[in-house]
């Protein structure tokens, strides 16, 4: 399935892979221009850190030693479990690469007792790490008799490479820069990706044509693929809840002028609403958001009175359900946001953010 190897028609191939990894799941979608979106295949599956914790978790039980081999990946369920089985007295062997999913340092991994070596001891139990699952995959569009895509997107969050710096920090050290270079969110799926952000360019390590792009932008992005998406004209502040992580976006005439970006574990109704309100008002600063453990928050175009207009998508949207938050469904889907963001950021909206017109070209091939 890997695009560069595997698709020799891919100029005439229009089939769109796009893929949202997250901290709980794996949104899929399969589009062409010649079929509509609501009758495109779109899955939501386990995220890869979540499988990668289960067999983790079971050799745990079996008090087996792991060893970790692939690349660099997403954390959370997986670095979790990594941590657990270290703590029940099992060895873990580790590649560096792969041990990097843990932290950016290969000294504190060492200090927190993983092994490296690039060869697996016998007794250990083999553990591939990576946010592509290749083989899975390939099977299930076989196992439907899919065709096999000719561009791939994919969306995941990245921290970037901080051995020393909390990733937190440096993380909104990257979305502040991004601000200040007034660039829309589109611009944020990358061809060349940063050297820094090392995550995604080990995930084009596997698929080295795919397209990148962070989770949060491209959730909100397919939150503004909503029918209720107010248009450029108005003050619009849209927020992803996630199982991971909240991001919330402050347009302003379609321009990106704020972000707030926290721990979804970490808030509840009334400590999110206080903090949005707050956010677009820019009456929290970025180090109090930083000190509760969040990321942090940027906000260059606040204003005073009433929160606006509040569209919200994610896993965990129930969060604001009840309030004068409005939920938004893309396409009748919002497990698929991110997704739905990715194919937006490729091809531009499906119609114009003002006038309402449809923009889809008639020639497929002005998509690209």
């Amino acid at each position: 399935m890997n695009p560069m190897n595997n698709n020799p028609d891919f100029e005439n191939s229009w089939e769109v892979l796009a893929l949202d990894i997250g901290g709980g799941t794996q949104d899929l979608l399969l589009w062409s221009p010649n079929r509509s979106m609501e009758n495109s295949v779109q899955c939501v599956l386990p995220s890869p850190t979540v499988m990668v914790a289960r067999r983790i978790a079971e050799a745990t039980r079996q008090s087996r030693p792991i060893f970790l081999s692939g690349s660099l990946m997403g954390g959370g369920a997986s670095s979790q479990a990594i941590r657990r089985h270290l703590k029940s007295g099992l060895p873990v062997y580790a590649e560096p690469g792969p041990a990097m999913t843990l932290h950016d340092n290969l000294e504190y991994i060492l200090e927190a007792g993983v092994i490296l070596t690039e060869t697996a001891p016998a007794e250990a139990v083999k553990i591939h790490l990576s946010d592509i699952q290749e083989e899975a995959l390939t099977a299930l569009l076989e196992s439907f008799e899919l065709s096999r895509p000719g561009h791939y997107l994919v969306a995941v969050q990245d921290h970037g490479y901080s051995p020393v710096e909390s990733n937190r920090k440096f993380r909104f050290q990257h979305w502040e820069r991004f601000l200040q270079g007034r660039k829309p969110l589109e611009t944020l799926l990358y061809r060349e990706v940063p050297d820094y952000l090392t995550r995604m360019r080990a995930l084009q390590g596997t698929w080295p044509q795919a397209r990148v792009m962070d989770t949060g932008a491209a959730a909100i992005l397919g939150a503004l693929e909503d029918d209720r998406n107010p248009g450029r004209a108005e003050e619009l502040l849209v927020v992803n809840i996630g199982n991971e992580h909240t991001l919330g976006a402050w347009l302003v005439e379609g321009a990106l002028k704020g972000i707030y970006e926290h721990h979804t574990t970490l808030l509840d109704r009334e400590k999110l609403l206080d903090h949005l309100d707050r956010f677009v008002a820019g009456a929290i600063s970025n180090e109090a958001v930083y000190a509760d453990r969040g990321h942090g928050c940027l906000n260059t175009a606040p204003r005073t009175g009433r929160l606006p207009r509040l569209l919200v998508t994610g896993p965990r949207r129930h969060l604001l359900a009840g309030t004068r938050a409005e939920m938004a469904a893309p396409y009748g889907n919002m497990m698929l946001s991110g997704c739905f963001g990715l194919l937006r950021a490729y091809r531009g909206p499906r119609r114009d953010p003002i006038k309402g017109q449809d923009l889809t070209p008639a020639n497929k091939s002005e998509f690209y």
